[in-house]
Order: structure tokens, then C-alpha cells, then sequence
């Protein structure tokens, strides 16, 4: 338990961060879920759909520091061509 007046602003910033960075990663795997769904379904027009979402969400999750800008570029790569399969 935080004993400083600073310390404890510290814990509530992190609490909001920790959430809000939650928030963000949940939504990103929902979208890369909602790709691999329309894959498995070998529904090409939704599965690029769902990709033209995914990718610059994606993007925005690594520019915000939730996930890495190498690990980001991965799952983009490997969206793509997952659905390129269905081509």
C-alpha cells in the first residue's frame, strides 16, 4: 500500500493506464479473431473487410506502446497472408 501522497497518484496512473491498455489489446485480438473467422469460413469478401479494419488498428495499438512495432508488423504479415490464401 502506497504511504505517499505521490505514490499513491502513481498507483491510480497506472490503474488507468493498465485499463486503458487492456481495453486496446482485447479490441485488437476481437479484430484479428473476426480475420481468422472469415478464413476458416473461406469468405474472402469478409475476410478482407475484416483485415482493412484489423491492419490500422493494429498500427494504432503499436504507435500507443500497448504491443511492439516488430510484433505489430507480424501479425499484419501474417493477417495478409492468411487471407491471400483464399485468393
Amino acid at each position: 500500500m502506497a504511504n505517499h501522497k505521490s505514490a499513491e497518484k502513481r498507483n491510480r496512473q497506472n490503474a488507468k493506464r493498465a485499463a486503458r491498455n487492456n481495453h486496446i489489446r482485447s479490441t485488437m485480438r476481437t479484430l484479428v479473431k473476426q480475420v481468422r473467422e472469415a478464413v476458416a469460413g473461406a469468405n474472402l469478401e469478409a475476410a478482407e473487410a475484416a483485415l482493412a479494419k484489423a491492419i490500422p488498428y493494429i498500427d494504432k495499438t503499436a504507435s500507443k506502446g500497448v504491443i511492439h512495432k516488430a510484433t505489430a508488423s507480424r501479425k499484419i504479415g501474417r493477417l495478409t497472408k492468411l487471407v491471400n490464401t483464399l485468393r
